[in-house]
């Protein structure tokens, strides 16, 4: 079991598969990109498998998101679910990808065990998607989430972020096109993980600014706190059912009291929170010598999850800036 001193138990582990992209999204990297990791520092297939192995039969996780950068992007993927689909017990497993090559992926995915994904699309305007992510791909978004549903890695979840002055006044039209095409539409606040340092908390589009532009055309009704268990997202029947339209209000309504995740970046570190200024080390003790046996593993991992704070860095009313930028730790 992960459990941390406020009993906090993890059962929910996060794989950052890469750290590159192939977007170049405002609000996560500048756009000449970043320095990406070397390929030696990445953690192979083997050693990636072998850390969800440990953390699944050993470690209590029940749910594995696969996340990057873009998750798309790893050459050995599909190879990675597949044996992860083999475990016993065989976790959860999901992957939030920006959708770019889904159409190509999405059949393979799922024969191999995916079970679902996340698709982030912050407008229906091709326009504005090649101003908010630098490159002209919004139609292969559209095609990859259609692919991903009619492949049956359901329920498809759409993930959006609101920008002031480029896509907030979108919110109402997302959630019609979403019901329409039955994805489970997500809003998400707009997090100060942004290379640039460029966030602003008096400017961000706020979890009630959202709810108060969708209430301008849809009846919402909250499901409340027993519904939502450990899940970051708020959520709220659109009218009368059966879709439902999910808040995640890290910045203005933070759950850290109910974080259940750990984290496992690329580069083979131990993270308890985006926002963490610690990491652990895992990738050192898998290569040191013959290499740490699985209950050293798990023993490193263990305390990591003990020195989680009790707000993981995430304290209200103003946030800390992460050491490194999103792509490097996982989504």
């Amino acid at each position: 079991m992960l459990i941390d001193t406020y009993g906090r138990v993890a059962t929910d582990l996060r794989v950052s598969l890469t750290d590159r992209c192939n977007l170049r999204c405002t609000y996560c990297m500048p756009e000449e990109g970043l320095q990406w990791l070397a390929k030696p520092d990445l953690l192979t297939d083997d050693e990636i498998v072998r850390l969800i192995d440990i953390a699944v039969t050993s470690l209590g996780i029940e749910e594995v998101r696969f996340t990057g950068g873009e998750p798309l992007l790893r050459p050995g993927l599909v190879g990675i679910v597949e044996r992860v689909a083999a475990l016993e017990p065989r976790p959860r497993m999901s992957l939030t990808t920006n959708g770019i090559g889904l159409k190509r992926t999405a059949s393979a995915l799922k024969a191999a065990g995916l079970d679902r994904v996340n698709v982030s699309l912050d407008t229906l305007r091709p326009d504005v998607f090649t101003t908010l992510t630098r490159r002209d791909r919004h139609k292969d978004v559209i095609e990859g989430l259609y692919a991903a549903r009619e492949a049956g890695l359901t329920p498809v979840k759409v993930n959006s972020v609101l920008m002031p002055g480029l896509n907030d006044d979108e919110a109402p039209d997302l959630l019609a096109w979403a019901v329409e095409h039955d994805y489970e539409l997500r809003f998400i606040e707009q997090l100060p993980l942004d290379a640039q340092h460029g966030w602003k908390r008096d400017s961000m589009i706020t979890a009630g600014d959202i709810l108060t532009s969708l209430r301008t055309r849809f009846e919402l009704t909250e499901e409340g706190s027993q519904a939502r268990g450990s899940a970051p997202a708020e959520r709220w029947i659109v009218d009368g059912g059966p879709h439902r339209v999910g808040v995640i209000a890290s910045v203005t309504r933070p759950f850290c009291a109910a974080c259940d995740r750990t984290r496992l970046t690329a580069d083979g570190q131990i993270r308890n929170c985006l926002f963490a200024r610690e990491e652990t080390d895992l990738r050192a003790a898998l290569r040191s010598g013959a290499g740490a046996g699985d209950e050293v593993i798990t023993r490193i991992w263990r305390e990591a999850m003990r020195g989680k704070k009790a707000g993981g860095g995430l304290e209200a009313p103003s946030f800390v800036q992460p050491d490194r930028p999103m792509s490097a730790i996982g989504g």
